[in-house]
Formats: C-alpha cells, structure tokens, sequence
C-alpha cells in the first residue's frame, strides 16, 4: 500500500527557532573570531605589503613638506614612500612583529651591500645570514625586535622544507602550501613559470586558456576551502571582510577571488607584477621586484632616505593622542576600518577625530574595503570648528580619480578603494549633495 509523501514544505520560522538561529550564528562568530585571534595573537602576519604603491603615488602626490602616516604592514611601501622624499613617514602598527620586520629590514639597509639585501629580502634567504644577524643587524634592533628575531634565524636560512623568508609568516604559510598545490598536486609549475614569463597581455590570455588554467585550479576542494574562516585568517581576512563581499558581490567572496585573479592573470600586464610573482614562487627578481630593492633606490635609501622613517608599535588612535607635535598630512589606512567599524565603532569614531585634529593643511586620506561601497565612514560623527558634524560632510572625494587608479591594481584583492581630501578651512556641506560622489570605486573583476 502506497503511504502519501509527507509534506516537505517549510514551516514558518517561529521565534523559539529565530532564536536558535540566532544563537547559533553568534556561537560561530565568535569561534571565528577566537580562531582568527589565535592565528594573528603571537604570530607575524604579513611578510610583503599587498597593497599597491604606484596608485598610492598617483593620489598623494607626495612632496617634501608632507607627513606620512601608514599602517607598517610588512614596511614595504614605508621604505617606498620615503623614496620620494617626504619630510616624515610615521609608520605605525599595533602588532609588534611586523614592527619588527621594518627594524629588520632598516637594518638591513644600513648594513649590508645590496647583493646581500637582495639575497635577504629579494631571494628570500642569504646563506650567511646567522652570522650577518649576529654580528651587523641585531645591534639595530629595539629590544622586542631582538627578542622576535633571535628565535626566527631559520627564517631567512634558505633551508628546510620552506626555502624562502615569503613562505613564513601566516600569509606565508598559505603561500606555500599553493606552491605545493601548484607543483606536486597539480604538477603546473611549467604553466605557471610560462605565464609569469609572458610579455603581453594577450600572451598571458593564450597560456592561461590554453592550459585551462581556470578548471584546474579551482577544483571544488579548493573552492570549499578559500570559503572557510579559517582558510581566510591565513591571509589576514576576517569575518567583517568577508561578509562585506558576501553581501556585496554576485557569488560572494569565492566569486570574488576567481574574478579577480582572473583578472590578474588574464587583463593585466604580469611582467611587473611583482605581488603574485612572490607569492607563486617565494622571490622576486631584478626586473620584477618592489622599488626598495633595485640597487639605485638602495643606495638613496642607504645615504640618509631611510632615516626619515620611524616606527611606531600603537594603534592609531594611540599614536596621534600620544605624537602631540606630528601634524600628519598624508594618512594611508589599508583596509584595517573594515573590521573595526564592526567590532569596535566607538574607537573608529574617536579614530577619525583624532585624525582630523592632527591634520595638516590640504590633508590626503587613502584606503581601501574588500566591500564594493563603504557607507560606515561618512555617517561618523566628529566635532569640528566647535560644533557637531559628519565625517563626510569635511572629506572631498576624488572618485574620477579613485576609478582610473583601481582597475590598475596589480594586487587586486580589494573591491574599492577611496581617496579623500580635507582642507583644514573646510565648512562642512549637507551630506545629501554629495550622495552619489561618496559612492566607493568597485572592482572591476
């Protein structure tokens, strides 16, 4: 006897299983956040800036009269700031370990010839390095620096299973597990050095095609595991990213990462990309290399440039309460507000007072989202020329600007990106009038 098919519409959601729901997603975020902290707490996070200076030079136009103030990150684009010669670059970060990389590599400068600095930080490795760090580096390291990288000699070593200073730190241990991805799981190295090698656009379109590059990458495994939490704390994303995207961009943050790599590799010249030439395979080259390590900006680093940076272990806001005298007029802010106007709003907000009390005349901010538009940053309320207002209503955006620069960005992780002026004379306007300037510059994947 045939039994009818028991009804398999959904119920209604009732309260009772709202909140369950609702419980539920608060249980995982926080095992999201415990785990993003425990991987980031103790560790060095990035080993290289992912974040791409030949737009920043574009925005800010730097010049001797400016101040600088930038996120340390790994110190690549500090040290690339100060290349064009501006009075001060304030290079802060609340994690001391990648404060402690700058030491290092300020050191570095100071002290080695730069076939040996570009064997350090350009080949990832120098063969003397013990006895180079013992003998000429460690005597130009703060205490905390001395004390991180006396345990970490193997780093640069060039031995082991990881060969490379950039498969170290967390963003480098993801690294290297793609490069064994690449070479032993889906034995593509030849693929790959083909396409790094590539001198045009369209030639990197015919390997990538012909290789069906796209199919053999992306296998579902792969897939299931760049839209893990814990996948993504390796690379320094956290959950606030990565729900920015999720809302924001058609298939979400998976989507995003296809897109953009595609469009990486495909539309955008790899010769000089020197972002995913060290991440593929663990060192530059001389011809594809940040600018601090080609020998003729090496040496004007070397005669005096470098002195122009100091260092900074605070967040942000700690650092301009407690730098008094530093009138800042060039803030580069990554893509840290991203995270904090989620978990800490009220710091955010006390952060962009205190920005806009030590701005400089003609003040420059830059930063960049992983969300498409960023509508938590004008809404921030601030106190200026003794009355109330928002942040938006005192920052001009140069988004003609803003949406020429971003599709050039070699690194292309991030899904906008904003460059805002403030003039220390400015009356705040109605928000309502400058609705559609205030929009963020999406990604073009």
């Amino acid at each position: 006897m045939l039994r009818p098919k028991k009804n398999k519409t959904s119920k209604p959601a009732t309260p009772q299983s709202e909140e369950l729901q609702k419980q539920r997603r608060l249980n995982f975020d926080r095992l999201s956040k415990t785990w993003f902290n425990l991987v980031h707490q103790n560790n060095l996070v990035y080993n290289t800036c992912w974040e791409d200076p030949r737009l920043d030079h574009v925005a800010l136009e730097l010049g001797p009269d400016d101040v600088v103030m930038v996120i340390t990150s790994a110190g690549c684009n500090a040290i690339d700031y100060v290349l064009k010669e501006p009075k001060q670059v304030h290079a802060v970060d609340v994690n001391p370990r990648q404060n402690a990389l700058l030491e290092l590599k300020i050191a570095a400068i100071r002290e080695l010839d730069y076939d040996q600095f570009f064997q350090m930080f350009g080949r990832g490795r120098l063969a003397s390095y013990k006895k180079v760090y013992k003998t000429k580096l460690r005597k130009h390291l703060s205490h905390a620096s001395r004390a991180y990288w006396d345990r970490r000699r193997r780093m640069f070593s060039g031995n082991g299973r990881r060969p490379s200073f950039y498969f170290y730190a967390t963003s480098g241990m993801f690294a290297w597990l793609i490069n064994i991805y690449v070479d032993r799981i889906k034995k593509l190295r030849p693929a790959v050095n083909e396409l790094l090698s590539a001198q045009s656009v369209e030639e990197q379109q015919e390997i990538y095609d012909r290789h069906r590059l796209r199919d053999t990458l992306w296998t579902p495994f792969l897939k299931w595991a760049m839209k893990r939490d814990m996948t993504l704390a390796l690379l320094g994303v956290p959950r606030a990213q990565r729900r920015q995207l999720d809302r924001s961009y058609p298939g979400g943050i998976l989507q995003f990462v296809v897109d953009s790599l595609e469009t990486v590799f495909t539309k955008l010249p790899i010769h000089d990309n020197y972002f995913w030439r060290v991440y593929l395979t663990g060192e530059y080259t001389p011809a594809c290399c940040p600018e601090y390590l080609k020998p003729e900006n090496f040496e004007r680093l070397k005669g005096g440039l470098v002195d122009r940076i100091s260092i900074h272990t605070n967040t942000i806001l700690g650092f301009l309460r407690e730098e008094k005298d530093v009138e800042v007029s060039r803030y580069i802010l990554l893509d840290h507000m991203d995270w904090l106007a989620e978990v800490r709003a009220d710091v955010l907000a006390d952060e962009w007072q205190m920005m806009i009390n030590r701005a400089a005349p003609h003040t420059r901010f830059l930063w960049r989202s992983a969300g498409l538009d960023v509508g938590f940053v004008d809404p921030i309320e601030v106190e200026w020329k003794d009355q109330k207002c928002k942040i938006g209503q005192l920052l001009e955006y140069k988004n003609e600007l803003a949406s020429e620069l971003h599709p050039l960005d070699r690194v292309h992780t991030y899904g906008s990106f904003y460059i805002a002026h403030l003039n220390r004379d400015t009356e705040p306007r109605p928000l309502e009038d400058d609705a559609q300037e205030r929009s963020g510059q999406a990604v073009t994947a």
